[in-house]
């Protein structure tokens, strides 16, 4: 089996299937696990904020190794066999630091997976017709069959589900990524070592940093509260469950399509698009989210807010990044926006929730941070944002 091969393109779409599938686990659902062992909504934003800031230590760290030495399948193996190592521990632990200590250091692993993932995966496709958008809508497909098939165990089982869900997920990752092989990339020259600040400082980048930090923010009450906010508002488990999963079949959808959509419109209007909708989506949540047909329509925006936004910024990322930087590039993007800005977001939204009594509040603050990244976007210089090398 080489690289490019058609298999291990089907061994790359697995492994986002069971990458993202443990997301569609433990993203909806670490809420409702941890409301079950008695902690508040205060807690819950709080244990979020912490586990989410390990996001800024594991990836940079694990990313200038592979950037380095080349081989980051083994950077991808490693941290997989360690995230399956730490998540055991949540089996023991109850209190609060117990289980801040296991998530927190699993997240740490599990995180830095991901840049290395992205590398390998776009290296492998590069001489394929095969695009990374179809590579990477089945980590879409697994976050929709976990997560409604979680959300149906909610239903008759107990609030630990999820974990036990998640450790068997977590196990295949680990398997499914010792098959992969990494196309061949020579070590970097030691004089290319020392100017990543170089390429990071650039205002461009910095805004778009930013911006993307800024859309996390926005995610905060959605990731830790969105199933709570279902349950208090009498919507059952597996209503639930497919309500999260209309918004990942929109975002398929797109990623079908996205390589047109950045061909023809560019990554800038694309990307600012996608944050004043997300903006828009909040707001919905926080004035009628009693109305189901409005909580289908904010999922649907899923689609932009997620999925495009995503995909947009790593054709960004990978163009505008050396490619003996690709790795750390990724690294500095997961680590400041979905770390610091992931942290922030689930911080203030665990402060605003009070037990859903503040809702409103909590998804209109998510509303403004939308807004103000579609702001911050404004500053990036739209030729560099659409360069395509």
């Amino acid at each position: 089996m080489t690289a490019h091969s058609r298999t291990n393109i089907l061994l790359l779409s697995l492994t986002y299937w069971l990458y993202f599938g443990q997301l569609g686990v433990l993203t909806p659902y670490l809420g409702i696990f941890l409301d079950g062992r008695g902690f508040s909504s205060a807690d819950i934003g709080e244990l979020w904020a912490v586990i989410t800031l390990s996001r800024i230590i594991g990836p940079s760290l694990w990313a200038s190794i592979a950037d380095k030495s080349g081989n980051a399948i083994n950077v991808v193996r490693l941290g997989c066999f360690l995230t399956v190592i730490c998540f055991t521990s949540v089996f023991w632990f109850n209190s609060f630091w117990g289980l801040t200590l296991a998530f927190g250091l699993m997240m740490m692993f599990w995180t830095a997976v991901l840049p290395q993932l992205e590398v390998i995966t776009i290296q492998t496709v590069k001489p394929t017709k095969v695009s990374y958008g179809q590579v990477r809508l089945w980590g879409s497909i697994g976050f929709i069959v976990l997560t409604v098939v979680v959300g149906k165990a909610l239903d008759h089982y107990s609030s630990e589900a999820p974990i036990y869900a998640s450790l068997v997920v977590l196990i295949g990752l680990f398997v499914s990524t010792l098959f992969i092989q990494q196309p061949q990339q020579q070590p970097l020259k030691q004089s290319e070592h020392g100017s990543l600040w170089r390429v990071v400082k650039n205002p461009t980048f910095m805004w778009f940093l930013l911006s993307a930090s800024l859309l996390q923010v926005s995610f905060g009450a959605y990731y830790g509260f969105f199933a709570l906010y279902m349950r208090d508002l009498n919507y059952s488990g597996q209503v639930t469950g497919l309500l999260i999963a209309v918004g990942v079949v929109a975002e398929i959808g797109i990623f079908l399509i996205a390589r047109r959509l950045i061909q023809r419109f560019g990554v800038y209007l694309l990307l600012l698009a996608c944050l004043v909708l997300t903006a828009l989506r909040w707001f919905a949540l926080a004035q009628w989210a009693e109305y189901t047909a409005v909580v289908v329509f904010s999922q649907l925006i899923h689609a932009l807010s997620f999925g495009l936004a995503h995909v947009t910024a790593m054709h960004f990322i990978t163009h505008f990044f050396p490619a003996q930087f690709q790795s750390r590039g990724q690294a500095v993007y997961v680590s400041v926006a979905f770390g610091l800005g992931g942290a922030v977001g689930n911080y203030v939204a665990g402060q605003l929730w009070q037990q859903g009594a503040q809702a409103f509040e909590t998804f209109m603050f998510a509303a403004l941070a939308a807004l103000l990244a579609a702001i911050s976007l404004l500053f990036c210089d739209n030729k560099t944002m659409n360069r395509q090398g």
